[in-house]
């Protein structure tokens, strides 16, 4: 008995799916507002150098830019009016005594910390940093998630995230601030990695497309709230507490998550997993199927994975075969140029010149009719098309923007959209796609490295972003390219539509022999030679 037909025996459709994809969901709705909540907390209002303390009484009149603007990051060292030598009459210099900034909206941690002129390139460390604890996060905790389970590491991600959120809140220094959204990354890594391999645990084959893209909805629902929160909360230090208090309540009631039966078993822990299974039934309303499932029918139907589960697996493995180095360099690559993009896209919502707030509405909502096409599409025109095809549309809207004038601010706007839009749908669909492609026996390790590239390129973002003021395009060269290469890569990659899952390596070198052989050589006369697809006998949730 396959394992996919083990959940069919409990119900893969009840009460238990529903309550299960709901508690899921609800922390990945939170975990939107940190991905993005620097959007808020390190706005940059306008700002000038404050006059110096003897200055007289009356305005003090600022130097001009070369845009007919005042310069924000120098003043005059006498006023304009003094009786001085014409040598001396405009000179200017630092703002030696701070710098005077337009709270009326809300302040930030520019505000508080003066990450501005000369400082302002701490601003992106500060989210540099935290995409370093989400690449760091992916290293660690993939690999403790296959060693102790897939729920303990779900549960301490939810509260370290509830932690460190709530310390950043408190940080009376950019440092301090800095190290607790390191921990926040850590967190949102842990939570990531654990969701996706349980996320698809109870569900039939064919509705694992629709349980992922139904918790993508979480994360876009999320998206809609962070704009009202920081509209209703302008204090940067109570908007990072409300949106890290929540992950406390999650904490709590990640007790009544099962862990992964796939892990259990494969564990040694088949008599729990029995349980689980029991549990699940029952509360499905099949108490009867569940209490006919006995432990010896696992132990019997199962001992290949059992056996399996002793072999010891390292990174090393994700490159032994050819098979697995062409998927582990393709989503690598597809990995990368998507969070390399996004970050261009969606953390620059200040560059468009359109109100903070509905632009970022805007983006959020792009995501509603992207994640539907793109469940509709994974599910009928498959995995590799769908990823493929979002990545190049991506690359072709990001090369698009270096021919749209800059006063043009509603074409780049909707240009921005449509690629971030695509680039929701390319995230969609990797979190299926990977868990789909990488075995059981090094799934959570796979999804762990490919992770560690998305990060990789959301850190390398901000770098790529100081070459514009070399040449105002050189950055969107290099995001559109990359984009396009990584939607290239995509095209390589085997298709998973209605396969069940690999267990072993052996079973997805079988699919690609399966898909050549039919051309190779003609039905009637070769059925016997032909080496057949070989079912994983764990089917549906990934190790």
């Amino acid at each position: 008995m396959t394992f996919a037909e083990l959940v069919d025996r409990v119900a893969s459709k009840g009460p238990f799916q529903f309550l299960h994809t709901v508690l899921l969901g609800l922390p990945i709705l939170s975990m939107a507002n940190h991905n993005l909540l620097q959007i808020f907390t390190a706005a940059t209002p306008a700002y000038h150098c404050r006059p110096p303390p003897n200055a007289s009484a009356g305005p003090w009149v600022l130097p001009m830019g070369l845009n007919e603007k005042p310069e924000p990051c120098l003043r005059f060292v006498y006023p304009p009016n003094a009786s001085l030598p014409n040598d001396t009459q405009g000179a200017t210099e630092p703002c030696l005594d701070g710098w005077t900034y337009d709270v009326s909206t809300r302040d930030s941690i520019v505000t508080e910390w003066d990450l501005v002129c000369s400082s302002n390139k701490l601003k992106e460390m500060a989210q540099s940093i935290f995409m370093a604890g989400i690449l760091i996060g992916g290293l660690v905790l993939g690999d403790l998630s296959d060693r102790f389970g897939r729920k303990p590491i779900l549960t301490c991600s939810y509260l370290l995230l509830a932690a460190s959120g709530s310390g950043a809140a408190f940080s009376p220094t950019l440092p301090i601030y800095t190290v607790f959204r390191f921990l926040c990354g850590c967190g949102i890594s842990g939570i990531t990695l654990s969701t996706t391999i349980l996320s698809v645990e109870w569900v039939s084959t064919r509705m694992r497309a629709i349980k992922s893209i139904s918790l993508g909805y979480f994360y876009t629902s999320g998206q809609f709230i962070l704009p009202g929160l920081a509209y209703a909360i302008p204090q940067w230090r109570w908007l990072q507490l409300t949106v890290s208090i929540p992950f406390f309540a999650f904490f709590l009631l990640s007790w009544w998550l099962p862990e992964s039966i796939r892990w259990m078993i494969l564990s040694g822990r088949s008599s729990k997993a029995l349980k689980t299974f029991r549990q699940v039934a029952a509360f499905n309303g099949k108490k009867e199927e569940g209490e006919a499932l006995s432990l010896e029918e696992i132990k019997l139907n199962l001992q290949k994975e059992i056996t399996l589960a002793k072999a010891k697996h390292s990174i090393a493995d994700l490159f032994r075969t050819p098979i697995l180095r062409r998927v582990t360099f393709c989503l690598s690559l597809a990995w990368f140029s998507t969070g390399f993009a996004y970050y261009s896209l969606a953390m620059g919502v200040e560059e468009f010149g359109v109100n903070l707030y509905v632009l970022q509405l805007i983006f959020g909502g792009v995501d509603v009719p992207a994640k539907f096409i793109t469940m509709v599409s994974i599910s009928y025109l498959g995995r590799h098309t769908t990823e493929a095809v979002v990545l190049l549309l991506a690359g072709g809207c990001i090369l698009s923007l270096i021919f749209v004038p800059s006063d043009l601010l509603t074409l780049r706007t909707v240009l921005a959209v449509f690629g971030k839009g695509c680039l929701s749908s390319s995230f969609s669909c990797l979190f299926l796609y990977t868990s789909e492609l990488y075995p059981t026996v090094i799934r959570q390790t796979g999804m762990g490295i490919n992770n560690l590239w998305t990060r990789v390129g959301s850190m390398t973002a901000p770098l790529v972003k100081i070459t514009g003021e070399l040449k105002p395009f050189i950055p969107n060269v290099i995001f559109g390219t990359i984009a396009l290469l990584g939607g290239s890569a995509a095209l390589f990659l085997p298709e998973t539509l209605n396969r069940p899952l690999p267990e072993t390596v052996e079973d997805l070198e079988n699919w690609s022999l399966q898909a050549k052989e039919p051309k190779q050589e003609p039905e009637a006369e070769n059925a016997s030679q032909r080496i057949p697809l070989q079912p994983c006998e764990l089917g549906l949730g990934p190790n």
